[in-house]
C-alpha cells in the first residue's frame, strides 16, 4: 500500500465514537434497568437512584416505556455504526507499518481513538492545573476523569502497538537463528499470548460481569463508573491483543525478517533536524 498522509477527516469519526461511548458509559444502567432488571430490590434501588442522580437529560421521557431516552438510544445505535465507518475509512499514516491487511483496520482505528483520548486527557489535565493554581478553584471531576481516560489509553494502546510491531522485543538471539527456528519462536510467543489471554478472560469474566451488571462506581464525589467499565475493557483489550498477535503471525509468516543493528535506534529524521539546527551539512 502506498504511503499516504493522514486524512484529518478520519479524526471526526473517532471523536464522535468517543462521545457516544462516553454517553453510554454514563447512562448504560438505564438499559440494564430496561432489559436486565435486577431481582435484588436493593440493587434495583441503587441503580435507579444512581441513574436519577447522574442523568444528564432528566427532562426527556424514556422510550418504549423504559428508562433510556432518545439520546441514550441514539448513542447506542450510533456507536457501532461509527465503529464500522471508522474501520472502513481509516488510512495508513506515513510512519506506520506497511504490513497492512483489511482486518488490521480494527486495530488502527482503535489506535486513532486512543490518540484522541490522549489529547482529551492532556486537555483535562491542563484545565485542572489552570483552575487549581491560577483560579484556585479545583474541580471535583478532573482527577477521576483523568484516571478513567488514562486506563483506556493504557489498555488499547497495547493493541495498536501489537499491530504496528512496535512492542518491546529482544533480537540478540532471534536474529542469529535460521528462519525455521525464528518461525518456531514466533509460534511459541504467540501461543503464550493466547494462553495468557484465555486464562485471564476465563478467570476474570465473573468479576468483570458482576462489576458491569451492578455498575460499580469509584465512590468519590464525581463517582465515575471506573470499575464497571475498565474491568470488562481489560478482558476485551487482552483478547484483541491475542487476536492481533495471531494475525501478525499469519501476516509475517512468509516475510523475510529484518536484521536489526545499532543503527535502528537512530532516528534519521531527528538526526537531520539536529544537523539543520546547528548548521551542519
Amino acid at each position: 500500500m502506498p504511503e499516504t498522509k493522514i486524512n484529518h477527516k478520519e479524526w471526526y469519526v473517532p471523536i464522535a465514537f468517543i462521545l457516544c461511548f462516553g454517553w453510554l458509559a454514563w447512562h448504560f444502567p438505564f438499559f440494564t434497568l430496561d432489559f436486565m432488571t435486577p431481582e435484588d430490590p436493593s440493587l434495583l434501588e441503587q441503580l435507579s437512584s444512581q441513574m436519577m442522580r447522574n442523568d444528564v437529560t432528566p427532562n426527556l421521557p424514556g422510550l418504549f416505556g423504559g428508562y433510556a431516552d432518545i439520546v441514550d438510544w441514539t448513542a447506542l445505535i450510533a456507536m457501532p455504526i461509527l465503529f464500522i465507518i471508522g474501520v472502513l475509512t481509516v488510512e495508513r499514516a506515513r510512519m506506520e507499518t506497511e504490513i497492512w491487511r483489511p482486518v488490521d483496520r480494527v486495530a488502527v482505528f482503535i489506535g486513532r481513538v486512543t490518540m484522541v483520548l490522549i489529547s482529551a486527557l492532556t486537555t483535562v489535565m491542563i484545565y485542572e492545573v489552570f483552575l487549581r493554581y491560577v483560579v484556585e478553584a479545583p474541580t471535583l471531576w478532573a482527577n477521576e476523569l483523568s484516571l478513567w481516560v488514562a486506563g483506556f489509553i493504557f489498555l488499547f494502546s497495547g493493541l495498536y502497538a501489537m499491530q504496528q510491531r512496535s512492542h518491546i522485543r529482544i533480537f540478540i538471539i532471534y536474529d542469529v537463528l535460521p528462519r525455521f527456528l525464528q518461525r518456531t519462536c514466533d509460534v511459541l510467543s504467540t501461543t503464550l499470548i493466547v494462553i495468557f489471554a484465555f486464562s485471564l478472560c476465563y478467570g476474570g469474566y465473573g468479576e468483570s460481569f458482576t462489576k458491569f451488571y451492578t455498575w460499580e462506581t469509584f465512590g468519590t464525589a464525581f463517582d465515575p463508573p471506573i470499575p464497571a467499565t475498565l474491568k470488562p475493557a481489560i478482558l476485551v483489550a487482552v483478547a484483541l491483543v491475542a487476536l492481533q498477535a495471531v494475525l501478525n503471525l499469519v501476516s509475517d509468516w512468509n516475510i523475510e525478517p529484518v536484521k536489526h543493528t545499532a543503527a535502528d535506534d537512530i532516528d534519521k529524521e531527528e538526526l537531520e533536524a539536529i544537523k539543520r539546527s546547528v548548521g551542519s551539512n
